[in-house]
């Protein structure tokens, strides 16, 4: 999963250096328009990152949580499975005595 992501951030950042350099080379405006063009989508594109990676986190947060929920239902499954099991042996070996 974390290739996946990894790939599409990197083909957006290639994406956004292609389309800023052929907005450079097609560019109708002045060299100043075109900076400030620049720079305004290279801060959205700052902040796309930041907020799918903010994004990413918090799912992965969720996914540890529901990963530590399952663990312990596992584990009181297991603990209630060992002390009936105790329990059943108290009670034949107390049949036996």
């Amino acid at each position: 999963m974390t290739d996946n992501v990894g790939s599409k951030i990197s083909f957006f950042l290639v994406g956004l250096g292609i389309g800023a350099l052929v907005g450079i080379l097609f560019a109708p405006k002045s060299g100043e328009e075109t900076r400030e063009f620049l720079s305004k989508k290279a801060d959205e594109g700052r902040e796309y990152a930041q907020r799918k990676a903010k994004e990413l986190r918090e799912r992965a947060e969720d996914l540890v949580e529901q990963s530590k929920q399952v663990v312990t239902r596992q584990k009181d499954s297991f603990t209630a499975a060992v002390d009936a099991g105790r329990d059943a042996y108290q009670r034949e070996k107390a049949k036996a005595q």
